[in-house]
């Protein structure tokens, strides 16, 4: 059924940056508005960004706004996170997950699939 795969997660200094990728199969990436979410070592998940299924609408985390974008691509079924400007306070493992619904929400327990996560370490 609906799969999601998360790369692009890796080690970076102190003000670098990455690119995520999460790419879906089983399902059309253009009936789901698509989020990230992060849980950093004994913290809780918390959300970083959301985009609507045609990508004319996003919503971020306050602390990471104008660091980092979220960006869809339907056609190749694949939705994007854009992270500039790293803080060691970044660090976490990072998921996308996907909702079937048409509305924007920032709780993870409106998302119906969940990718494996990825990595992302910034070191000081």
């Amino acid at each position: 059924q609906v799969q999601l795969v998360e790369s692009g997660g890796g080690l970076v200094q102190d003000g670098g940056s990455l690119r995520l990728s999460c790419a879906m199969s089983g399902r059309t990436l253009s009936s789901y508005t698509m989020g990230w979410f992060r849980q950093a070592p004994e913290k809780e998940r918390e959300f970083v960004a959301v985009i609507s299924r045609s990508g004319a609408s996003a919503f971020y985390k306050d602390s990471v706004k104008g660091r980092i974008t979220i960006s869809r691509d339907n056609t190749k079924n694949t939705v994007y996170l854009q992270m500039n400007s790293l803080k060691p306070e970044d660090t976490a493992v990072y998921y996308c997950a996907a909702d079937p619904g048409n509305s924007i929400y920032i709780s993870a327990s409106h998302y119906d699939y969940w990718g494996q996560g990825t990595q992302v370490t910034v070191s000081s």
